[in-house]
């Protein structure tokens, strides 16, 4: 279900760093605003987007040469220690332009770029690094990481990558450490992104292939941290949605998507989409509520078919 933006771009994935923008890094890291990244929902976004990658690429001194998609090579590189919150930024502006601007058949090698860029700033503190080498592996060393940003990119992109093959990320364990991930986010800080990780705890319950894991309450569960619902007051046990969960448009097209629309509860998911497309973007989430309004009037398409 994760149809990208075909008319908005050119569909050949164009190269980074190819813009007509050129900025500094502080004009770079000054997009980063409400844990999103303030470009618009256009060719010029998209393109902006591009040179902001290219500009943190270059303040860590990434060429071409450098194998991205291959997780030996980038944490082989050397960063600079005060340059940790560059690689992380470099992890969130890939996901953001897999997830916004690419189609679904053009965005896997950049989703495994910012997975790789996450887990590269993850394995900067020491203290994780030394954990999952010499204290019990990879989630042993999640349970002790403070990083809620670094945690949640990383997550965010393995969980896409994770996407092109469930099976064989089952298989390969992928499930267990990105969970991991989430919970930790969830500890750490549950509003970071709108409740992020409620939004992918929820996809990932009901992503699961049926007989490994997959389990729509659990979904729900998760869902109704962020939206406000008649569903999910029905048992009685949901704590109220997090402040200002309902402006992050993602949240409300996440209940239909992984939710509403798999249950058949067409009637609801249909209304809660229109109340996506219906509201005001404004200017807090300026670039990812625009996405979810596009995505939101693609989804409603399929929901109207068995309406």
């Amino acid at each position: 279900m994760w149809k990208k933006v075909v008319g908005l771009m050119l569909l050949g994935v164009c190269a980074v760093g190819a813009a007509g923008y050129a900025m500094t890094l502080d004009q770079a890291v000054a997009l980063f605003q409400h844990d999103n990244i303030a470009v618009t929902f256009t060719d010029a976004g998209r393109e902006q987007l591009v040179d902001v990658i290219s500009t943190l690429r270059g303040a860590l001194g990434v060429t071409d040469a450098l194998n991205e998609e291959d997780e030996d090579a980038v944490m082989a590189f050397t960063v600079d220690a005060s340059l940790k919150d560059v690689v992380t930024k470099l992890s969130q502006a890939y996901y953001t332009l897999a997830n916004v601007f690419y189609t679904s058949d053009t965005n896997e090698s950049t989703y495994l770029k910012g997975k790789h860029w996450g887990l590269k700033s993850l394995r900067m503190n020491p203290t994780f690094y030394d954990t999952e080498k010499n204290g019990g592996g990879f989630v042993a060393a999640v349970q002790v990481e403070t990083d809620v940003v670094a945690l949640y990119w990383a997550t965010a992109n393995w969980l896409r990558v994770a996407q092109k093959n469930v099976l064989q990320a089952v298989f390969a364990g992928v499930p267990a450490k990105t969970q991991a991930m989430s919970e930790r986010c969830l500890a750490l800080d549950p509003s970071y992104v709108a409740g992020g990780s409620y939004r992918s705890l929820g996809a990932y319950y009901e992503g699961l292939p049926a007989g490994f894991g997959k389990d729509m309450d659990k979904a729900l569960s998760y869902l109704c941290h962020v939206v406000s619902e008649p569903t999910c007051s029905a048992c009685g046990t949901c704590q109220p949605p997090l402040a200002g969960a309902n402006e992050y448009f993602e949240n409300r097209t996440f209940i239909a998507e992984f939710y509403y629309m798999p249950k058949g509860m067409w009637t609801d998911a249909a209304r809660v989409l229109e109340s996506v497309i219906a509201d005001p973007i404004g200017d807090k989430y300026l670039l990812m509520n625009a996405y979810a309004q596009w995505n939101a009037q693609n989804l409603l398409v399929e929901v109207q078919k068995h309406l």
